[in-house]
């Protein structure tokens, strides 16, 4: 499968007449963005702002972020989702880089994160260094729990469809390339390369702990072998709504930073064998059918290592420990990658569950980790909301002064376990 990504750098983005790429400017049409999306029926009301590097902003609560795109060559948007249900991972596709979708708006409550473009909190956050398009959903009244959530997942989805069609006549500045063949072929072509695997894990609880692919509740499947194309070019979109720190966004799904370096290390010091995506289920007996699968597609698959992402922390540490155990003993080498919760002081226990054979184990940070942001000039959203997030508490935020207190957890990709944060690593 081959993708191309043809990248149009934006470096600033504004409100105008037209929603279009004025050299490396993003115009937007507010009005006829907030039209569109306004045709979906369970939208009462919808307001975008923007939200800029350095600027005094903060954005609260987050539910997603997503990259706008258009797709020039190949099945468009997000199959089975907002287009058809056909394969994607092929053909091309034209980003708007440095640009996001921020979706916000109360979710059943208040629940996600929170974003900062200055200070201490930008430190913590990558979408603290993207042009941010920020989309604020009221949705009509008499919705259940997971139509609120739906609405506000589909809502961001168009939203960034919409806005990536500005990306259809701008001219690229960097082309960027995916191309891999099927297993046989490229085992093959590179008989004396490691072959290695990607096991990606994702959240699959229910309601506001859901992960999707090609529509599909990942709780309702086993896991799943992708070519790793298809993450990068919309496959797979985030329902997950509660610590935002280890949350996978859609954006971070488009952009993958794992699938990316595996992607350059092939044919070169591995052969990529490609990417199994496993739910992280909440009964013992389904984690065992999870964890024992994904083992034996392994196996099958003739890997010689693979390399485990968690999403989030928890009862999912059971899993990623089960599935190191299972594969080691295979005699397939295996490399976690997790974040901690050691609690404020850094000195808990940092995963729920360890397994003798985890000796090879990446962190990406203590979700428990407290920063203290200063006051914003401008709120998008409700500062309130940090009471009820994971990491916040009641008392949080200081309305006397504007400032807030909270741990890494409430901010969105403080942590991620995929490799997209501005937090440094260490390898035990």
């Amino acid at each position: 499968m081959r993708l191309e990504y043809k990248k149009i750098e934006i470096k600033d983005v504004q409100f105008g007449e037209e929603t279009k790429v004025d050299g490396s400017t993003l115009i937007v049409n507010k009005e006829s963005v907030i039209e569109e999306l306004m045709k979906n029926e369970s939208v009462k009301a919808i307001d975008i702002d923007l939200a800029k590097p350095g600027e005094k902003t903060r954005i609260i609560p987050v539910k997603d972020v997503i990259e706008p795109r258009y797709k020039e060559v190949g099945n468009p948007g997000f199959a089975g989702v907002t287009t058809e249900a056909k394969p994607l991972g092929d053909g091309v596709v034209k980003i708007l880089k440095n640009v996001a979708v921020v979706t916000i708006g109360d979710i059943v409550g208040f629940q996600e994160g929170v974003i900062d473009m200055w200070g201490e909190g930008a430190k913590w956050t990558p979408f603290s260094k993207t042009l941010n398009i920020v989309v604020d959903i009221t949705p009509i009244e008499g919705l259940s729990p997971h139509e609120h959530e739906e609405l506000c997942r589909m809502v961001g989805l168009r939203a960034s469809e919409v806005i990536g069609l500005a990306a259809k006549d701008a001219e690229e500045t960097e082309v960027e390339v995916f191309e891999k063949a099927g297993m046989a072929e490229e085992s093959k072509k590179y008989p004396d390369l490691p072959r290695v695997l990607y096991v990606e894990m994702l959240i699959s609880q229910g309601l506001l702990h859901a992960s999707f692919i090609y529509g599909t509740d990942s709780a309702h499947i086993l896991p799943t072998f992708l070519s790793p194309t298809e993450e990068l070019d919309g496959a797979v979109i985030s329902g997950n709504c509660v610590a935002a720190c280890d949350k996978i966004t859609t954006y971070q799904h488009q952009n993958n930073n794992i699938i990316k370096e595996l992607f350059a290390l092939h044919g070169k010091e591995i052969n990529f064998l490609g990417v199994i995506m496993v739910p992280e289920l909440t009964t013992l007996q389904g984690k065992f059918v999870s964890c024992d699968y994904t083992a034996m597609l392994a196996r099958e698959m003739g890997a010689d290592g693979v390399i485990v992402s968690e999403e989030g922390y928890g009862n999912p540490d059971s899993d990623l420990v089960m599935i190191c155990s299972r594969l080691e003993k295979q005699g397939i080498k295996t490399v976690l990658i997790t974040d901690e919760c050691s609690g404020w002081d850094g000195m808990s226990q940092p995963l729920t569950d360890t397994a003798k054979e985890a000796v090879a184990v990446i962190s990406t940070g203590n979700v428990s980790h407290v920063v203290e942001l200063e006051k914003a000039d401008r709120v998008l959203g409700d500062p309130e909301a940090i009471a009820n997030l994971a990491g916040g508490w009641e008392g949080a935020y200081n309305p006397e002064n504007g400032t807030m207190k909270c741990e890494l957890n409430a901010v969105i990709g403080a942590t991620s376990e995929i490799g997209t944060h501005n937090a440094t690593v260490e390898l035990y």
